[in-house]
Parts: structure tokens; C-alpha cells; sequence
């Protein structure tokens, strides 16, 4: 299979999409002729012309919100909100609106629209351009929470997204876009809602998503050398949230580590672990383990902010301390 890499995935998505369904287009921030802030969208103005390929005011209510009318229209809006934090700015068209119109209305009105956003530190932009609020946006019954760690996962998930009627946040981790991975020339899908076991292993089992599930398999590779060999599951979707194969996965390790970026308070590893503890508590060995990002806003300084962020060295200490007590 051929290899490309993660921001390449996103654009052919993207390109298959407004080739496919001329329902379609995009709207954002600087996605036009600049190319779009991490050059996703770069020559899609020349290729599909200014009326599909918007570029927005800075005002994310405004385009949200437009992105949502036109769905409820009957067009495929895909909104691209240049980072998450800017969600911010749109909770109301997100949350009181896209992600209820359906409910509301008695499945009269839908919004089916795809929400592309940036999570993630790691970039050195301070503490309000770095943060995660993916897991907030999936406690929202009404929307859908797309959470890829690999190219591959980017190509299949985002079409299935393309079929969904309710709202979906297509979350892609900000230091994903260099990296790459094997992906069919053929035409697949990932449906959402199905977690994936990206390594096999016996002792323990490591639940992640995004980014984390990267630096859970460096952790797993530098631990088999040591005799240890962890299981690592990559959620890929927090809303809908697939959890048997963590069951599955629990019931024959008998130890979880859940690993995610942001901050433990609040985070949505407290969902994972509570659902482990509720339907598999009788074959764990001991407590759901937890690492998490540091409980500070995210420092600007390179060496704090790499501290603040959890590493593959930091996860396989934590796999050692669970399986060792």
C-alpha cells in the first residue's frame, strides 16, 4: 500500500468530497487562496473556484452559523474552525442549534455538516491556542466526535462522516499532519463508533486516541524490549464511543492505562476508565491507571511546554508502576 502522509489524507478527503457531492463546500478562515493554516486546502481555490471554496471573516459565530443554515438548507457544509479553541466563539450554532435541530424539530430539520478543527499543544502557541476540548463537544448527545490518529483512519472515518445527519467534530491533532502511514489506493470506510486494537499484547492495556495513541505505541515497542507487551486501543471516536474491545481487552490483561493529552480533571479519561470499572470490574488486578496532561495552561516555553505534555517515556513508567504496583 502506498504511503502518505496525514495532511495528504485530509486533502484527498476533502477533494473526494467536493468531487463527489456538488452539495459540498468548504468555509473557513484563510482557506482560500492562502491555502488554509496548515496547507490543507492549498490550490483548492484554482481547482473548484471561490463558490465552494470560501474563505470566511474572522468571526466564527458568523460562519458556523452560516455553515449551519445551509446544512438545515439541504446543502454538506464543511466548516473548518482553525483551531478548537475557537470553538469557543461558536458554542451556541454548535451546541444549541446544529447539534438539536433534529431532535427539536421531530427529524423535520437535520444539520449535516462536518465541523474539521486543530486540538492539540506541542506547536509552542501558548495556552490559548493549545488546548483539547474534543472530549467536551462528546458529551453533547446530537453530535459526533471524530478523533483519527493515523492517515488511514483520516480517509475512511471522514467518509463515513460524510453520511451522517447530524453534526460531526472532525478533530485532527495539530502535530499529526507530518506523520504518515499506509493507506489503499481502493475506495474503504471506518465506521464510526468502531474502536481499533492498533498493537496486541497480554500484560496490559492502554486506551487512547488522537495523538496519544502514537506515543502509546512508541511506549509499547521500547516495553516489549523489556518483556513487557501492552495492548493499545485507539478509541477513534468519542461520540459514539465503542467500548468492548477495551472490555475485551481488559478481561484478558486485567490492567487499563488510559493515556490522553488534556488535563485529568474533567478529562474524557474519566468516562473510559468509570465505564471499565462498571463492566469489568471483577477481572482488573488493580485501579484503572491515568496519565494526562500537567494541570497548568499550556506554557509558551519549549521545555515547558514539552513538560506539560505526556511523552512515550512518561506512559511506559506509568504501564511499569500498574503492573508493578
Amino acid at each position: 500500500m502506498p504511503e502518505i502522509s496525514y495532511r495528504e489524507a485530509v486533502s484527498s478527503a476533502l477533494r473526494e468530497a467536493l468531487n463527489d457531492d456538488l452539495r459540498v463546500f468548504l468555509v473557513g478562515e484563510d482557506i482560500g487562496p492562502y491555502g488554509g493554516a496548515y496547507a490543507v486546502t492549498k490550490g483548492f481555490t484554482e481547482e473548484f473556484g471561490p463558490d465552494r471554496i470560501k474563505d470566511s471573516p474572522l468571526s466564527e459565530s458568523a460562519f458556523v452559523g452560516a455553515g449551519v443554515g445551509a446544512a438545515m438548507g439541504g446543502l454538506r457544509p464543511i466548516v473548518e474552525l482553525m483551531t478548537i479553541n475557537f470553538s469557543m466563539l461558536a458554542m451556541d450554532q454548535i451546541i444549541n442549534h446544529a447539534a438539536k435541530v433534529r431532535y427539536m424539530s421531530g427529524g423535520q430539520l437535520s444539520a449535516p455538516m462536518i465541523i474539521r478543527t486543530v486540538t492539540g499543544g506541542g506547536a509552542q502557541v501558548a495556552a490559548t491556542h493549545s488546548q483539547n476540548f474534543e472530549g467536551w463537544f462528546a458529551t453533547v448527545p446530537g453530535m459526533k466526535v471524530v478523533v483519527p490518529s493515523t492517515p488511514y483512519d483520516v480517509l475512511g472515518l471522514f467518509r463515513s462522516c460524510r453520511e451522517e445527519a447530524d453534526p460531526v467534530m472532525f478533530v485532527e491533532h495539530i502535530l499529526l499532519y507530518s506523520s504518515r502511514g499506509e493507506v489503499p489506493e481502493g475506495t474503504y470506510k471506518v465506521p464510526l463508533g468502531e474502536s481499533d486494537v492498533k498493537r496486541k499484547g497480554s500484560h496490559l492495556t492502554i486506551v487512547s486516541y488522537s495523538r496519544m495513541v502514537l506515543l502509546a505505541l512508541d511506549a509499547a515497542r521500547k516495553l516489549s524490549q523489556e518483556g513487557i507487551e501492552v495492548e493499545v486501543i485507539d478509541l477513534r471516536c468519542l461520540r459514539p464511543l465503542d467500548m468492548e474491545p477495551v472490555l475485551e481487552s481488559v478481561r484478558k490483561t486485567h490492567r487499563a492505562l488510559i493515556v490522553e493529552e488534556v488535563w485529568k480533571t474533567g478529562g474524557f479519561g474519566a468516562e473510559v476508565a468509570a465505564q471499565i470499572q462498571e463492566h469489568a470490574f471483577d477481572y482488573l488486578d488493580g485501579p484503572v491507571a491515568r496519565v494526562a496532561g500537567a494541570e497548568v495552561p499550556m506554557p509558551y516555553s519549549r521545555p515547558l511546554e514539552r513538560a506539560a505534555i505526556p511523552d512515550s517515556d512518561v506512559i511506559a513508567h506509568a504501564v511499569k508502576s500498574s503492573i508493578m504496583g
